[in-house]
C-alpha cells in the first residue's frame, strides 16, 4: 500500500516530473532526496530547454557546452537589473556569442533562429552592437509567422531571445518576452514590437518588424542603448552581458508580472533619457545665450571705442 510519494516506482515518479515545467520541477526536486535525484535527469532538462526554445534543437553544440539544467536556470529567469558593470573588467569577455531566437504567436512557435556571432575582432569591438536573427535582405517566408488568415495581433507575439557564452558555459536572457511598445515605422508602415530588458543602466532592444497588412515577419534585430541614448559598442556589451551572465537572478514569478516589470522599468527608462535630451538641450541654450550675450557685449564695446575717437 503506498503511504507516501516515496511508496511510488521511480518510473511513475520520473513520468510525473517530466510533465512539469522547469519552476515547479526546480521545486519539486527540494522535497525530498528522492525526487531531487530523479530530477536530476538531464533528459528531463534537456526536453524542457528545447521545449522553451525550439531553436536549440538547431545547434546542439549548446547543449554539449552548456547543461540542459544549468541553462534553463541561467536563461529562464529575468537578469538582475542591478548586476555592477564596475567589475566587468576584470571578468572574461566572451569570444563568441550565440543568440537562440524564438518567437512565438499565441503560444505556438512561429519561427526559431540561432545566430552565432564572433566577438573578438576589432571590427566587433569598436562598431555599435546590433545582431540580426531575421534580416531584412532575407526576411522570413510569409509562412512562417502565423498560418492564421488574418494579421497578428502584436500584443499577442511572444519573443524569446537567450544570449550564450558557450566557452564559459554561461547564458542570460535579453528579452522581456513580451512586447514593451509597439510603434509604427513612419515611412515603411511597417509594425514594430518592441522587447527589452535594462542592465547596468542601458537599454537591451529587440525590434520584430512585421509587414503591413499580412504581419510577416521582416526583421528581426538587437541592439543596446545607453541612458543618453547612444548606441553601446560591441567591447561595452560584452562587459554589460558578462556582468550579466555572473550576476544572481531574479526570482521566478508568474509571467504576466515579469512581463509588467519589464515594461515598468522599460517605460522609467524612456522617461530618464527623455529628461537627460531635455536638460542638455536647456544648458545648450544657456551656453548659447551666454555666448551671445558675450558677442553683443563686445560688439558694443567695439562700436562705443569707434564712437568716442
Amino acid at each position: 500500500m503506498v503511504t507516501t510519494i516515496n511508496d511510488l516506482h521511480a518510473d511513475v515518479l520520473g513520468c510525473a516530473l517530466r510533465r512539469l515545467d522547469g519552476r515547479s520541477l526546480a521545486a519539486a526536486s527540494c522535497a525530498t532526496a528522492g525526487l531531487r535525484a530523479l530530477a536530476a535527469d538531464p533528459d528531463t532538462w534537456r526536453a524542457l530547454c528545447l521545449a522553451e526554445w525550439p531553436s536549440l534543437g538547431s545547434c546542439s553544440r549548446l547543449l554539449a557546452a552548456l547543461p540542459p539544467r544549468q541553462l534553463f536556470a541561467d536563461a529562464f529567469p529575468f537578469p538582475s537589473t542591478d548586476a555592477a558593470t564596475a567589475g566587468a573588467g576584470e571578468l572574461s569577455l566572451p569570444g563568441e556569442l550565440v543568440s537562440a531566437v524564438d518567437i512565438y504567436y499565441r503560444g505556438t512557435p512561429v519561427l526559431s533562429r540561432v545566430v552565432e556571432t564572433p566577438a573578438s575582432s576589432p571590427w566587433f569591438l569598436g562598431s555599435p552592437f546590433r545582431v540580426e536573427a531575421v534580416e531584412r535582405k532575407r526576411p522570413a517566408s510569409p509562412g512562417a509567422t502565423t498560418t492564421a488568415a488574418a494579421a497578428p495581433s502584436p500584443e499577442e507575439m511572444e519573443l524569446r531571445w537567450v544570449v550564450v557564452d558557450p566557452a564559459g558555459g554561461r547564458a542570460v536572457n535579453v528579452s522581456s518576452r513580451r512586447p514593451v511598445a509597439v510603434d509604427r515605422h513612419w515611412y515603411t508602415g511597417e509594425t514594430l514590437v518592441r522587447y527589452a530588458v535594462v542592465l547596468g543602466g542601458c537599454k537591451f532592444e529587440a525590434t520584430v518588424a512585421c509587414a503591413e497588412g499580412t504581419g510577416d515577419v521582416a526583421e528581426v534585430s538587437l541592439a543596446v542603448e545607453d541612458a543618453d541614448g547612444a548606441a553601446v559598442g560591441g567591447e561595452g556589451t560584452l562587459r554589460l552581458l558578462a556582468a550579466a551572465m555572473e550576476a544572481p537572478r531574479k526570482g521566478g514569478g508568474e509571467r504576466e508580472r515579469e512581463a509588467e516589470e519589464a515594461k515598468r522599468r522599460y517605460g522609467e527608462f524612456v522617461r530618464r533619457k527623455k529628461g537627460r535630451k531635455e536638460s542638455k538641450a536647456r544648458r545648450e541654450a544657456l551656453v548659447d545665450l551666454c555666448c551671445s550675450a558675450a558677442s553683443a557685449v563686445v560688439v558694443l564695446t567695439c562700436l562705443a571705442a569707434v564712437a568716442l575717437r
